[in-house]
């Protein structure tokens, strides 16, 4: 990047808010996904007016902008594959406005998720999207993924939620979208159009978000199965009750064996486990929670345990969030890893989907831990390879296409809430095959230079096991540190 554009930057933001140093390029060229690619220089602006005019300077010398909050994306979405800007938003963290009132809150794009229901549960509301990395992941990365997590079921994603945006735009023109009411007929919903493009359309520097009643009471059953089947048919048993529970969290054999190994937290060593969430007016838990049992025995539940004490909730969910550091630990030669990640299908094809996926890991070689929320079907599958073998990571991609192929086949979503970016990107396109085309048309009325997050969701071509962090493929990703020489030389020209 050349020294003029650096000393544009400067006068935008001051020397202490940008960066391109080695160390912080190498840093800023991850998130939490399988790729790594490094960027020019790194941004932290600290309000619209400083975004919008790093997008015109962008704009103008059409140079690629990355929007970023904390890195916790799990499909490549703040890599930025063509080096570029990354705009780090996380220092835009604060909450401007809570009103319990009329049913919304205003925030920055930086404000942490778990921060932000601290502020709003001391008056009885929360945001109740519940993603696994809410005590790290910001609000505007949210927005940007449409994320959500074991709570989706009853609940809801996060554009259930979203009112209003404030967005810069590729030109750097700010848009104001949406409204502070809890209904919008005006025109068109163009907030809804943003959640979930992935940057590839603008930064948003501001979320008005519709506020939940936080629940009075919940309480908890850890169902264990001989069967991972029986566990997939209970899922649909307790949704066709009918019965609305907040959660329905699924554990394969491989799952409890890892956290088992990894944290000794005594989880039972069964083929599958469920913990199954209900919440509201205690009275309902109560009623609720013996209906749960009742259904988990006649679905072929070999024990159950209910609870209703909050510690020993949160540590089960706290066990079942150790999922994917511990895969890790599962084997001495394994990493987990984000390939086939977050696919969802109808409820009732859960059994035949887990199943499935038993197969085409024993069919392809490869180890795969499967669990997630089932209670809406969204599934995750990760897998562990042999980061420094290329047999490995070739039969991982061969299994993760048949398995999205299944997924398809099923009437499902590649995708239920970790976005597409790069990892998700041919087989979104496989999946979305007849509407990508408005995609493009949408993306080049909005974004004509291109500049917005370029390479990602239907622009990406060829295989996945690219720009790898780990240097598997010499002959696709060189070594990281030969990259970030090589591309550091480049920045300072």
């Amino acid at each position: 990047m050349k020294r003029a554009v650096l000393d544009e930057l400067e006068k935008i933001l001051g020397q202490e808010r940008m960066s391109t140093k080695t160390a912080d390029l190498y840093v800023y060229g991850f998130d939490a996904s399988i790729h790594h690619k490094t960027p020019h220089v790194v941004v932290r602006p600290k309000d619209a007016h400083e975004v919008s005019e790093i997008v015109k300077l962008a704009n103008r010398i059409r140079t690629p902008i990355i929007p970023r909050g904390a890195g916790t994306a799990m499909c490549g979405h703040t890599v930025p594959l063509k080096g570029g800007i990354i705009v780090d938003l996380t220092q835009m963290n604060k909450i401007k406005e809570v009103r319990i009132e009329d049913l919304y809150c205003v925030v920055e794009p930086g404000v942490v998720y778990d921060k932000l229901n601290a502020v709003l549960g001391k008056h009885g509301f929360w945001f109740p999207t519940s993603p696994g990395s809410g005590e790290a992941c910001t609000i505007g990365g949210m927005v940007a993924t449409n994320a959500s997590g074991m709570r989706a079921i009853k609940y809801g994603a996060t554009r259930d939620y979203v009112l209003g945006l404030e967005v810069v735009l590729p030109t750097g023109e700010i848009m104001h979208t949406g409204t502070r009411t809890l209904k919008n007929s005006s025109g068109y919903q163009l907030d809804r159009l943003m959640v979930g493009s992935e940057g590839t359309l603008g930064i948003v520097t501001e979320i008005t978000l519709k506020l939940a009643f936080k629940p009075k009471a919940s309480a908890m059953t850890l169902a264990a199965f001989d069967s991972l089947y029986d566990a997939g048919k209970c899922v649909s048993n307790i949704i066709k009750r009918p019965l609305m529970p907040s959660a329905i969290e699924l554990m394969d054999s491989v799952c409890i064996k890892a956290v088992n190994k990894c944290m000794n937290v005594g989880l039972p060593d069964k083929a599958a486990i469920l913990m199954i969430e209900v919440d509201g007016h205690p009275a309902a838990v109560e009623d609720e929670l013996k209906i749960v049992e009742e259904i988990c025995r006649q679905s072929g539940a070999v024990s159950t345990e209910p609870t209703r004490d909050k510690k020993r909730i949160d540590f089960w969910t706290y066990s079942r969030k150790a999922i994917m550091p511990a895969l890790s630990r599962y084997g001495e030669k394994f990493v987990s890893v984000a390939l086939a990640d977050d696919m969802s299908v109808p409820i009732s094809k859960i059994p035949e989907a887990v199943v499935a996926f038993q197969k085409i890991a024993e069919r392809n070689g490869v180890v795969i831990g499967t669990y997630g929320h089932s209670a809406d079907g969204n599934l995750h599958t990760k897998m562990l390879v042999e980061p420094f073998s290329q047999d490995s990571w070739r039969r991982g991609e061969k299994a993760v296409t048949e398995i999205f192929d299944k997924v398809i086949e099923l009437g499902g979503t590649v995708t239920g809430e970790h976005g597409v970016s790069i990892t998700k990107a041919p087989y979104m396109q496989k999946e979305r095959a007849d509407s990508i085309e408005t995609m493009r048309r949408i993306k080049k009325a909005l974004d004509p230079k291109n500049i917005m997050n370029p390479g990602k969701m239907f622009e990406w071509q060829g295989s996945i096991i690219a720009h790898l962090r780990y240097p598997a493929f010499s002959e696709r990703a060189a070594p990281a540190s030969v990259v970030d020489q090589e591309e550091h030389r480049a920045c300072s020209k």
